[in-house]
C-alpha cells in the first residue's frame, strides 16, 4: 500500500458528511465526496479538504442507482488511483406516524436508505483495498423508537444487519465494517427544522445532557478508519451520549 490513503464520504456536501469528511483529510486521507446535486456545497467541502493540505474532488451520484454507484467508484478510482476507507452518510426522513405516512415516503426512505446502502456496500467491498474499512452511517432511533420515526428506523435497522453481514462475508479480507450510530445531533439542517423547545427536550435525554456534536461523530468515524479501530469489526457503535 502507499502512504497515502484515500477516503470516499457520500452525503459529503454539507451536515455531518463534511465534518467527517474534513477530519479524514486532518486524518491525512485524500477525500472524494458524493453529493447529489448540490454542487456549491459540495465544492465547499472539497475546499476545507484542501485546506487540511490533502487533495479532494467532488462526484455527484445516486447511492441507489447501481449504475450510477459503479460510475462514481470508477471516477474515484481514476482521480486517486485507490480506495481505503468508504464512509456511507447519505439517508433520507420523512418523519409521520405509521399510519397517515404515504407508502411512496415509505418507499423512498427504504430506496436511498436500504437500497443506497446495500449498493454502496456491494461497490465498497469490490473495490476497497485490503487493510481498508467500510462506515455505514446508522441511528439510534433503532434503539429508541420513537414515534413518528418507524420508517425511518426500520431503514436503519436494515443498514445494521447489512453491517454486520458484510463483516462476515469479508472473512480474509483485512476490511473492517462498521456502523455508526448518531443520536439527535446539532446539524445545521436539525438546528433549522427543529424547534428550540424539542431541542432542549432532546438535549435532557443523554445522560450527558446535551446534543451530538458532528464532530463526535466525526471523531468515532476517524477512529474506526485509523490504526485504532482494527480490532472493532461487524459493530454498531452507538454514538449517543447513553441515549437508550
Amino acid at each position: 500500500m502507499t502512504d497515502t490513503r484515500t477516503a470516499l464520504v457520500t452525503g459529503g456536501a454539507d451536515g455531518m458528511g463534511r465534518v467527517i469528511a474534513t477530519r479524514l483529510a486532518a486524518d491525512g486521507f485524500d477525500v472524494a465526496v458524493a453529493h447529489a446535486g448540490d454542487i456549491d456545497a459540495a465544492g465547499a467541502t472539497v475546499g476545507a479538504i484542501k485546506e487540511q493540505g490533502r487533495r479532494g474532488a467532488a462526484f455527484e451520484a445516486d447511492v441507489a442507482d447501481e449504475e450510477a454507484i459503479s460510475a462514481l467508484f470508477d471516477a474515484v478510482g481514476d482521480h486517486f488511483g485507490h480506495l481505503d476507507v468508504v464512509v456511507h452518510t447519505a439517508g433520507i426522513n420523512r418523519p409521520a406516524a405509521l399510519v397517515d405516512l404515504d407508502l411512496a415516503e415509505f418507499d423512498a426512505i427504504h430506496r436511498v436508505n436500504v437500497r443506497g446502502t446495500f449498493a454502496l456496500d456491494q461497490q465498497a467491498a469490490r473495490r476497497v483495498r485490503d487493510g481498508g474499512s467500510i462506515i455505514n452511517v446508522s441511528s439510534s432511533m433503532v434503539l429508541v423508537a420513537p414515534p413518528e420515526l418507524g420508517a425511518y428506523a426500520a431503514s436503519k435497522a436494515a443498514v445494521d444487519v447489512l453491517t454486520r453481514v458484510l463483516a462476515k462475508e469479508l472473512r480474509g479480507r483485512d476490511v473492517t465494517v462498521n456502523a455508526v450510530a448518531p443520536g439527535p445531533t446539532a446539524t445545521a439542517a436539525f438546528l433549522d427544522s427543529t424547534p428550540p423547545e424539542e431541542q432542549a427536550k432532546l438535549a435532557a435525554l443523554p445522560p450527558l445532557g446535551r446534543l451530538g456534536s458532528p464532530d463526535d461523530i466525526a471523531s468515532v468515524v476517524s477512529f474506526l478508519a485509523g490504526p485504532g479501530g482494527r480490532w472493532v469489526n461487524g459493530q454498531v457503535v452507538y454514538t449517543n451520549g447513553g441515549l437508550t
